[in-house]
């Protein structure tokens, strides 16, 4: 297994994220908060599917650590907190990133791009990054 191949897998989660935080509301009322507002059957379908295939890839190599994050992500997303989901995201390429520097796994530029990438569209999937809020919040 290769890091593109990983990376192949987390762009198709970081996708499935994007259609499913597109599908909420703007605002979600507190009485739906506990449960969540889960994503539909299909998609779950989908996403486990790829950290299945990505489980089954990394059985025996570094990458096998990840798999705690990528299980953490699916049960989020299973369960409809979309925000749980980003985070094990996050934290899966913090990660990978440690792996890169720790030499435990080669990382070549355009991974690295890919990457950057993954995490700046994980990061516009969370609260608080509308570009109609830029400057909230710096005082005058």
């Amino acid at each position: 297994m290769q890091t593109a191949d990983l990376l192949d897998v987390i762009g198709g989660l970081t996708s499935r994220l994007k259609l499913y935080a597109a599908k909420l509301p703007p605002i979600v009322h507190l009485s739906a908060v506990p449960a969540g507002i889960k994503p539909q059957l299909e998609a779950i379908e989908d996403y486990e599917e790829l950290v299945s295939r990505i489980r089954a890839q990394s059985a025996g190599t570094p990458y096998r650590s990840l798999n705690a994050s990528l299980i953490e992500s699916l049960e989020a997303f299973e369960a409809g907190r979309l925000l749980g989901a980003v985070q094990s995201l996050l934290a899966l390429l913090d990660q990978l990133e440690r792996m890169k520097l720790d030499q435990e796994i080669d990382v070549g530029r355009l991974d690295e791009k890919h990457v950057a990438d993954y995490r700046a569209a994980l990061h516009k999937i969370l609260p608080g990054n509308k570009p109609e809020l830029d400057g909230a919040g710096r005082g005058m």
